[in-house]
């Protein structure tokens, strides 16, 4: 068989697991209530790296807030240990079966960051948050940035299962001359990412939604992605829309004119992936911002940012900034039906960490801990 035959029967197997995927998702139509469950299971998965040394502390804030709840057998808290990089590199996979077991008897999720091999790591294994995202079919990542001194109040729905990054893992040397990846858009993953974006605006009087592509040269599937977005806009006549390519976005995002006018942005896998890190930049970096992946059945909330390995060969973990998993528990408070809980978390954080600031986090001895920080956001919610 040469070497174009072998290609051919590669892609063809691909293309047999997206079409199964696709029959999959027309079959799972319904949606979990989660603020409507008699008792909510959250598991807490600390990753590796810094992930169990801030995870720790939004787990504590989380117990805090919530003990009059697990008192009364409302919620419960599973910690769930093994999805270190060590761990998965034995078990040859993403998620370890047994982890990934555990992670599917709870319907909500707070995860501290992984670390996934870079090539030429001599490890071809799939981010754990791609597999993750797969696996609980959490569709939509949902990002929020605001800063209402600046006029940003920006919600950002990246599609969180296609694009370039479903088969990240997957692409293949055709030749030592001649490599491959690929991008897959689907019908079904498309309308119900950007539906849900719609959703969102219409219910939080938003006004106005964005879709970012490069359809002008990916015209398949971003052409698609953007014909979508066309076509569902038509059903929400009330809600203003416009469309960017990804450039000319990543520009129009650090212009002071044009900023303010973005509320909810839809946009494809890798696009969205590099556009909420940029947003991000405005209220802190990614260390202080968190985000929502969202499915039908489960949500999983976590940092934006890495695992930082070297804080922890350097024995700097316990320093590491928690402001950005503490940010996605307080989102996970909102979804399960504690807003009032959310809105005093957020506010408490802001004190600590713009206004007040009696500490200070840097990442070295020289500030504080992240449990101290932990304790601080905990005593100024006592007092709101």
């Amino acid at each position: 068989m040469n070497k174009i035959e072998i290609a051919k029967e590669k892609f063809g197997k691909l293309l047999e697991e997206q079409l199964l995927r696709v029959e999959k998702m027309k079959q799972d139509k319904d949606f979990i209530d989660f603020t409507t469950l008699p008792v909510i299971k959250i598991g807490i998965c600390g990753g590796d790296g810094i992930g169990p040394a801030i995870t720790s502390q939004a787990q504590r804030i989380l117990e805090f807030l919530l003990a009059d709840e697990v008192k009364a057998g409302k919620v419960e808290f599973k910690v769930i240990d093994g999805l270190t990089i060590e761990n998965r590199i034995a078990a040859g996979k993403a998620i370890p079966d047994d982890v990934l077991a555990e992670l599917k008897e709870c319907p909500v999720i707070l995860k501290g960051p992984t670390t996934t091999p870079r090539a030429g790591d001599k490890v071809n294994i799939e981010s754990a948050n791609v597999a993750m995202r797969k696996e609980l079919d959490l569709f939509a990542n949902v990002r929020p940035v605001r800063i209402p001194e600046e006029e940003i109040d920006w919600t950002f729905y990246r599609e969180n299962t296609e694009g370039a990054y479903t088969l990240g893992s997957k692409g293949f040397e055709v030749d030592e001359d001649l490599a491959v990846d690929f991008t897959v858009t689907t019908s079904d993953g498309t309308e119900r990412i950007i539906r849900a974006a719609f959703d969102y605006a219409r219910k939080n009087n938003k006004g106005k939604v964005t879709c970012v592509t490069k359809a002008n040269i990916i015209k398949t599937t971003d052409g698609k992605f953007l014909n979508t977005f066309k076509e569902i806009a038509k059903e929400y006549p009330e809600i203003e829309t416009d469309d960017w390519y990804i450039d000319i976005m990543t520009a129009k995002l650090i212009d002071p004119k044009r900023r303010k006018d973005f509320k909810v942005v839809v946009l494809p896998n890798l696009y969205g992936d590099i556009i909420t890190d940029e947003a991000a930049e405005f209220q802190g970096g990614v260390g202080t911002a968190g985000s929502i992946n969202m499915g039908k059945k489960y949500a999983m909330f976590e940092a934006i940012h890495g695992s930082a390995p070297r804080m922890v060969e350097e024995g700097r973990d316990k320093y590491a900034d928690p402001c950005s998993i503490i940010r996605a528990a307080s989102m996970l408070l909102a979804h399960i039906g504690h807003k009032d809980k959310a809105e005093k978390l957020d506010k408490a954080l802001d004190i600590c960490t713009q206004k007040e600031k009696r500490i200070k986090i840097t990442g070295h001895s020289d500030g504080c801990t992240s449990a101290e920080l932990a304790d601080y956001i905990m005593e100024t919610i006592k007092g709101l």
